[in-house]
């Protein structure tokens, strides 16, 4: 199973700003996920999003399970307070020294639907695991992170050390060239952007990114790799946006 990355360098995911997506953005990167009203209003003002823009954008994200409200304090759902785990976990992913292992998880359930298989697939892209073969899911065992307990249900998981080198195995499962290229793009992007759209534009693809990063042991990634420059300059940026919020940082940032 491959990353997701773009096909092409100069073709980083660049997605075009909404009022959601401005509102999306602000709030992942505070601790706790909330404002008030009066606080959005405000930060929300040098992306070019005006109050009645923001009001109507409050009401249908709180209508779609996006935001919950308190009197006039907005905070995230509990569906998006774990997309901010996960985003908070890319960007602070916890490793440990690697020492030859690999977690290797197997599929064992049979008879399930499109949706089932797509869902479980994309939760074990998630838990930075790459698809080998057919229901054959592997990666170096230098996370901290455990895996759920429910998968047990569905697959086997088991520690292994495969018997070719760790390197040429790595270059089947992830196309790191091509994350790199991606990194090295968005880096640049956002190092040049001035504008607070373009640079919020360009900081929301660099998070995208990073939860696409295999996290390998540094023994087995290219030279020069872009990965800790992402995180570092992500991780800025959040400070940024918590000055501006007048918020604590992320953890761990």
């Amino acid at each position: 199973m491959r990353m997701n990355v773009s096909a092409e360098p100069g073709a980083a995911d660049l997605r075009p700003l909404s009022a959601r997506s401005v509102v999306l953005s602000l709030l992942l990167g505070t601790h706790p996920p909330e404002l008030p009203v009066k606080d959005l209003v405000r930060l929300v003002e040098p992306f070019g999003v005006g109050g009645s823009t923001l009001r109507a954008a409050l009401s249908r994200m709180v209508a779609a399970g996006d935001l919950r409200r308190t009197d006039a304090v907005y905070g995230l759902s509990e569906r998006l307070l774990a997309r901010q785990r996960r985003q908070d976990e890319a960007v602070h992913p916890g490793t440990r020294a690697w020492d030859g292992d690999w977690e290797m998880v197997v599929i064992t359930a049979t008879g399930r639907g499109p949706a089932e298989r797509a869902g479980l697939r994309a939760r074990l892209t998630a838990l930075r695991l790459a698809e080998l073969r057919e229901g054959v899911w592997l990666r170096p065992a230098n996370l901290t992170r455990p895996l759920p307990g429910d998968l047990a249900r569905v697959a086997l998981s088991c520690t292994a050390r495969p018997d070719g080198p760790a390197r040429d195995l790595v270059t089947r499962l992830w196309p790191l060239d091509a994350w790199a290229a991606t990194a090295r793009v968005l880096l640049a992007r956002a190092s040049a952007s001035r504008d607070p759209a373009d640079r919020l534009t360009s900081f929301a693809a660099a998070v995208r990114h990073l939860l696409t990063d295999p996290v390998l042991p540094p023994e087995l990634l290219p030279a020069r790799w872009p990965g800790g420059a992402l995180r570092t300059a992500y991780a800025g940026y959040q400070r940024e946006l918590a000055a501006s919020a007048g918020r604590r940082e992320v953890p761990g940032a």
